[in-house]
């Protein structure tokens, strides 16, 4: 596929206004109500449309910048491609507002193209087990089927749809006014057949007239390992049928991912505390440390000073495009206790007497001599 900056040609310093700008113009040459229906001008409008797509966002942008199309691959991203009606919603959506605007497409965007379903979305809690190892859910939904009485027409057996006198088919109301800076036509969805261009002269008992009936369906919503509540998963063409034979819209998951009572993370390396008792921290130990998956051992040398960090490679979250996995950062603090033995206070009597100040800075050469010390006073 052509590079989206070369096809809306402009600059890879392009600013907001200069992208859209440039989608209006190329989107309006390769429409294909202005090529009769061409098919290859149709694939052009869609191909611009998703560079459009991308380059609008700054976060899509920069990582197609950094890692071309590839990047775009995955929940936030852009990796799908878009059919025709997609691409026709995105561009009414920043253009159809100016007046007049639909005119340029012979009225065909909205009485003579099925409506696509309304997108549906839902809430996916997720787990810190799930962002590092990925997951599968099955999840109920209630969407909008088609009427299986009248194969989602909207008609009762028998009967037929008619017309729209209103708007003759053409599903748009077209008035024009006149002011001081000349004259504007502003184009809507006409009132009586809310833009479809047909009217039912009889309205299908089950569904009355409407198309759809409300029904229960299970999916199945697969989630990429390294996925973060910013994320969301667009499942294509499972949501709601649209009026009248419209096609599925989709089905937009939003990801929840609950925080952990112990892990933090940051990008894809996971932070977490570990206590050391003092012994362990003079004389250095072999501890287990937990890990997402369950514990791993990690030796602490001697004299390590609260709040230092010892790393455990590949022990974080995968990285959502498959570049490896991150770290576990694990800070030490010195356990303090707070009450005594007899026994353990009198060698804390022992160890003050002979033991330095601290010094004002600690530095890994100073230790040494302080440490020997303490193991030399603990026997």
């Amino acid at each position: 596929m052509a590079d989206y900056y070369k096809l809306l040609r402009i600059p890879r310093t392009a600013s907001q206004d200069e992208i859209k700008k440039a989608y209006r113009k190329v989107a309006l040459e390769y429409h294909p109500d202005r090529n009769k229906g061409s098919t290859e001008a149709e694939e052009r409008f869609k191909e611009v449309t998703e560079a459009y797509e991308v380059l609008r966002d700054p976060q899509k942008r920069a990582r197609y910048d950094r890692y071309g199309k590839e990047g775009l691959k995955g929940p936030g991203g852009f990796g799908g491609g878009l059919d025709f009606s997609d691409a026709l919603e995105v561009f009414m959506r920043d253009f159809g507002g100016f007046a007049g605007l639909e005119g340029l497409f012979g009225g065909r965007a909205r009485g003579n193209r099925p409506v696509k379903g309304k997108a549906l979305r839902l809430r996916l809690p997720l787990t810190l087990q799930d962002v590092r190892t990925g997951a599968s859910r099955k999840v109920r939904v209630s969407v909008l089927d088609s009427c299986g009485a009248c194969n989602g027409t909207g008609v009762k057996d028998g009967a037929r749809p008619l017309t729209c006198p209103n708007c003759n088919g053409g599903g748009e109301e077209r008035r024009v006014e006149r002011s001081v800076f000349g004259q504007f036509v502003s184009v809507t969805p006409c009132r009586r057949c809310a833009g479809e261009g047909s009217i039912i002269s009889e309205s299908c008992v089950r569904c009355r007239g409407e198309g759809r009936v409300r029904a229960e369906r299970q999916i199945q919503v697969d989630v990429p390992a390294g996925v973060s509540s910013e994320n969301y998963i667009t499942l294509r063409g499972e949501g709601n049928v649209g009026p009248r034979g419209g096609p599925r819209g989709d089905i937009v998951v939003l990801l929840e991912v609950a925080e952990h009572e112990r892990f933090r993370r940051d990008g894809t390396d996971l932070m977490i505390e570990v206590p050391l008792t003092f012994s362990q921290a003079a004389l250095g130990a072999r501890i287990t440390v937990p890990t997402v998956e369950g514990s791993t051992w990690v030796d602490v040398p001697a004299g390590i000073q609260s709040g230092e960090v010892i790393r455990i490679d590949g022990e974080g979250v995968p990285d959502l495009n498959g570049r490896g996995h991150g770290d576990l950062l694990v800070r030490f603090a010195v356990w303090v206790p707070t009450r005594l033995s007899s026994e353990q206070e009198r060698l804390v009597h022992k160890l003050r007497r002979i033991e330095d100040a601290p010094p004002e800075k600690i530095e890994r050469g100073q230790r040494r001599g302080f440490w020997s010390r303490v193991r030399e006073a603990l026997g």
